[in-house]
């Protein structure tokens, strides 16, 4: 990208997998926390000069993480283990159910996307020229997509009945669990800081939700910036 692009609008860091077995990277990492954090986090740092040349010239740029319901799912909120290279050893593969270690796996790392967008975004903020680089996040709310095709067989048949209920009087379809995403990323009065998707957290249109304590806690939010620095072996200046 750097060597094709001089200027670039907008960064959506979308990738993300869910409930994948307890295993390492060839890097050291837990498959989940490095495809739906850390690869975002590089992908940040060495694209950042770009959305800036873009925020100087047309005033305005974005970064836009893709964050989950998930979020709001862990336990004592970001726990610094599971951003080390501790891959295949965060609790193994069972039970497969959302309650279980899988799950608390993917959780970590969606928090992680709301609370680097937090961070981002107060570190735009504070730099002396108060960056146009927009640092917003969003959710999907509850979406029928197939994130979930490769462990929905092996949950209990209590929870696989849950979801049958839920997918059906309550999950939207995948097209309108991109609206947090798509207002991120084009909607001209999307601003800095927030993060956008479903108030109720399933379905309903893409409007700003009020952050958690845990999402802007100043422990966390150094703990994730400085051990994905040390994890990753980048600095990533702002």
């Amino acid at each position: 990208i750097k060597s094709k692009y001089k200027q670039i609008y907008c960064l959506a860091n979308n990738a993300g997998i869910m409930m994948t077995p307890d295993t390492a990277t060839k890097d050291g990492c837990d498959t989940q926390m490095q495809t739906n954090h850390l690869s975002h986090f590089i992908l940040a740092k060495e694209l950042l000069p770009l959305l800036e040349t873009e925020a100087a010239a047309n005033g305005d740029a974005r970064i836009v993480q893709h964050s989950s319901g998930a979020r709001e799912m862990t336990k004592n909120g970001l726990e610094q283990k599971y951003f080390e290279k501790n891959g295949g050893n965060l609790g193994g593969d069972t039970p497969v159910s959302f309650m279980g270690p899988p799950m608390h796996r993917y959780a970590q790392t969606k928090l992680a996307n709301s609370v680097l967008m937090y961070t981002l975004h107060g570190k735009l903020q504070a730099n002396d020229t108060k960056s146009k680089v927009k640092s917003i996040a969003c959710h999907p709310g509850g979406s029928s997509t197939n994130l979930g095709d490769d462990f929905n067989s092996d949950l209990p048949f209590y929870e696989r009945w849950i979801i049958w209920i839920l997918l059906k009087l309550f999950i939207q379809t995948a097209e309108d669990g991109t609206m947090g995403l798509l207002t991120g990323m084009m909607a001209t009065d999307a601003q800095s800081g927030i993060l956008y998707g479903p108030k109720n957290g399933l379905y309903g249109p893409a409007v700003p939700n009020p952050p958690k304590d845990y999402e802007t806690d100043p422990v966390a939010q150094k703990m994730l910036w400085d051990t994905s620095e040390a994890t990753t072996g980048t600095t990533f200046t702002v």
